[in-house]
């Protein structure tokens, strides 16, 4: 199994100017690694619409790489986007998926059908151009820029350590709800300024 920070370091790699939408636990390990933070997109409080959100933004920006990085839990909330995504196929869409088999910012409750969800075979069904799965850091390092090169979407799915982030700040209030919005409007001003 891989660390979520490894991830994260090897996206960050391949980057480049994209947009970067994150989920719940992915979000804490992609601040630390993100050199663009003008570019990310954090959905901690929207469970479930990352996928959705940097598909909006895919076909919006067509010039524009999105990286959605996505957890297990979070696109089963989500599963339809996978068949929306792929009727478009925006060439510029990369969908990673971190399967870590539970739920980790409410305490590591397993999640649906843990351990038994061919992610990879479920975006390819989709209709997805490829697909990828990693449980191997430096496997999954050395195929990153020649995935990233590639046309999408793509799923590249990680099999990642457990980490239980229920610190992770993922708590409904006004300033947190504001995050999200603030965010957009960033990423706004950075594609119009392009």
């Amino acid at each position: 199994m891989i660390e979520y920070q490894d991830v994260a370091a090897a996206l960050q790699r391949e980057r480049g100017d994209a947009v970067v939408v994150t989920a719940m636990t992915q979000t804490r390990f992609w601040k630390a690694a993100s050199d663009r933070p003008e570019l990310d997109i954090p959905t901690n409080n929207s469970m479930g619409k990352a996928s959705s959100i940097g598909f909006g933004i895919a076909i919006g920006a067509p010039g524009r790489k999105v990286i959605v990085q996505d957890g297990d839990g979070s696109l089963i909330m989500n599963l339809g986007s996978l068949i929306t995504v792929a009727g478009k196929s925006p060439k510029n869409f990369y969908h990673v998926v971190y399967d870590n088999g539970m739920y980790a910012v409410t305490g590591g409750q397993p999640i649906p059908g843990a351990g038994n969800i061919d992610w990879p075979g479920l975006a390819l069904a989709s209709g997805y151009r490829a697909a990828y799965s990693f449980d191997d850091t430096e496997e999954m390092a050395t195929e990153m820029p020649r995935i990233m090169a590639e046309e999408g979407p793509i799923m590249i799915h990680v099999k990642v350590k457990p980490v239980i982030t229920t610190n992770l700040g993922v708590i409904q209030t006004w300033e947190s709800n504001a995050v999200m919005p603030a965010q957009m409007r960033s990423v706004k001003a950075e594609l119009a300024s392009a």
